[in-house]
């Protein structure tokens, strides 16, 4: 395994997998043809556990490719089908944290919009009311703390949409450092955007026991500070 395929792994037990995503990683395989997160993470199992024949992984819920962060995938197929439960039924928790360019006028709310994907563009438009294919998405964000320039947000999903975290904090006037689709000034060197799935939580699929994983941020000085101050 090449250095750029080495995984970061959170958590690992006998159904489930944790790994900390790098921004360019695509989840499951696209019309790029790269080679996707969920085959070297079969590549890690069956190296660590010395497998032979094919290795299963599950890909159960997915980040946009500039986003780096806690992903979850399954090691068997009876951990799947209970996570895909959870995802769809809400019974998880999932936390982000934004780092963007403009201070939020109100230091914490919820924000409410439909959204509507544009195939062709591979981007989302919000509306404050339903337009035909619009889909709702709900979000909350809480102001954490400010540098000079930036300010880091913590924001928790109610809903799960394309785009959806990029798309309602720009509406609102908070694009996202980095994210030129949604009109950032300019781009991150490393083409990623500063967004990153802080923190997952899921019931363990066979125990039953509370599964929370906190992911480290990126090896970037802006990143950095957040983390530590």
């Amino acid at each position: 395994m090449s250095e750029d395929q080495i995984i970061e792994v959170l958590h690992e037990d006998n159904h489930t997998i944790v790994v900390n995503k790098k921004s360019g990683d695509i989840v499951q395989g696209d019309k790029t043809g790269d080679e996707p997160l969920s085959d070297h993470i079969k590549e890690y199992i069956k190296v660590k556990y010395n497998k032979p024949g094919n290795v299963f992984c599950g890909v159960v819920h997915r980040l946009d490719r500039p986003t780096t962060g806690a992903l979850v995938f399954a090691k068997t197929s009876k951990a799947i089908s209970r996570l895909n439960t959870q995802f769809r039924e809400k019974q998880t928790k999932k936390t982000y944290w934004a780092i963007v360019e403009q201070m939020p006028k109100e230091k914490s709310g919820k924000l409410t919009h439909y959204l509507k994907k544009n195939e062709k563009q591979n981007k989302s438009y919000a509306s404050d009311t339903e337009t035909n294919g619009s889909k709702l998405a709900v979000l909350s964000y809480n102001l954490v703390r400010s540098s000079d320039k930036y300010h880091l947000l913590e924001v928790e999903l109610e809903t799960g949409r394309h785009h959806q975290i990029r798309c309602q904090l720009a509406t609102m006037g908070c694009i996202i450092k980095g994210d030129l689709k949604y009109g950032a000034k300019r781009s991150n060197k490393d083409g990623s955007i500063c967004l990153h799935a802080r923190s997952l939580e899921y019931t363990h699929p066979t125990t039953k026991e509370r599964i929370s994983v906190t992911a480290p941020v990126p090896k970037d000085p802006l990143w950095q500070f957040f983390e530590t101050n």
